[in-house]
């Protein structure tokens, strides 16, 4: 059952009442302290109706919100609780919003590693606990998708604090190909997550194309705080963010017209969920459909036709379908190896 702002002030000011036991409540007394509680908190003038009190006594009193209260009314006349000790706020947690709550907890863990809600971290932990032991054996609604041995989460603060203080960065780097960490210069604006990783864009110093860091291949940031901050007066994250998938932009390269035969065993995957925002539906065929993107080539739009398989096959460019059909055969050749190792 929802319940809205007022009525929860109402139960909440019943509630407080009820507990004063120094103090004998009429219906009335009830009626204007719930009248005044509204106007202070919410500036509502008009008053709490006697029908409108009655209701939520009778509410309180039932297990719609799971508080079975347990009040009373003496001499006819006087509401009280039963219980001395009893409160709303000790109810117990209904399965309903143990669920709810679990689905919350979900959410909020998404947000760890940001300095911005380290303050939620205790309360996060202390919820979850409490969810926990009081949780039914029903499985959660919700399943976030999560890498729980990814790296360079804990670098998501300083680059974070970076960007919203325009503030230079000095970053220990180390790419797949290196064998060592370089150290550089670096100018945060914005992070990204694509396919469960994170990154962070920005510039080196006396650079002037966008640098793409991962932050798992980070070893370690420092800020450097007399170094002036270059301003990302160029960058434009949706212009940026456009005409690709994932996060390579390769600046400078032509947007180019990309058309995809799909078989139908995979056509509604694709139909349903779009490669990217410029796809198009070109031709309905018997078996499979042929799809156009206007996009930049990148190495996360071969990652996705790949992932494919013989679902997919390019059609134009011409560039795209050889580099797809390198990787197909190198691919291949893998398997040709294993079986010619069996074989001998």
């Amino acid at each position: 059952m929802p319940v809205n702002r007022n009525a929860l002030i109402r139960y909440k000011t019943i509630d407080k009442c009820l507990q004063n036991r120094l103090r004998r409540w009429t219906l009335q007394d009830l009626i204007d302290q719930c009248s005044e509680v509204l106007y202070e908190y919410e500036g509502i003038d008009k008053g709490v109706s006697r029908r409108t009190v009655q209701a939520d006594i009778q509410v309180m009193r039932s297990d719609k919100l799971g508080y079975n209260a347990p009040i009373i009314v003496k001499e006819r006349k006087y509401y009280t609780y039963e219980d001395p000790n009893y409160s709303i706020t000790n109810a117990p947690i209904s399965d309903k919003d143990l669920v709810r709550l679990n689905e919350a907890v979900g959410f909020l863990k998404q947000f760890q590693g940001f300095s911005h809600f380290r303050e939620l971290d205790t309360m996060v932990q202390k919820l979850e606990d409490h969810v926990h032991s009081r949780q039914t054996q029903e499985q959660p609604a919700i399943d976030f998708d999560k890498n729980l041995n990814l790296k360079g989460l804990e670098f998501l603060d300083p680059l974070y604090q970076g960007i919203i203080n325009r503030r230079v960065l000095e970053v220990s780097y180390q790419s797949f190909k290196a064998t060592t960490p370089t150290s550089f210069q670096f100018h945060p604006y914005l992070l990204k997550e694509y396919n469960n990783r994170w990154f962070v864009l920005g510039k080196k110093e006396h650079w002037e194309n966008i640098q793409i860091l991962a932050l798992d291949r980070i070893k370690g940031t420092r800020p450097l705080v007399n170094a002036p901050f270059r301003h990302n007066v160029d960058f434009n994250r949706e212009e940026y963010f456009k005409h690709i998938v994932g996060v390579t932009a390769n600046e400078g390269s032509e947007i180019e017209k990309v058309k995809l035969f799909v078989a139908q065993s995979n056509a509604p995957y694709v139909l349903t969920k779009p490669i990217h925002a410029s796809q198009e539906l070109v031709e309905q065929l018997p078996n499979g459909v042929i799809i156009s993107l206007n996009i930049r080539l990148n190495f996360e739009l071969e990652r996705v036709i790949l992932g494919y398989g013989n679902s997919i096959k390019v059609l134009e460019p011409s560039s795209l379908a050889r580099r797809i059909l390198y990787k197909l055969r190198t691919a291949a050749d893998l398997y040709e190896e294993e079986k010619k190792d069996g074989e001998a």
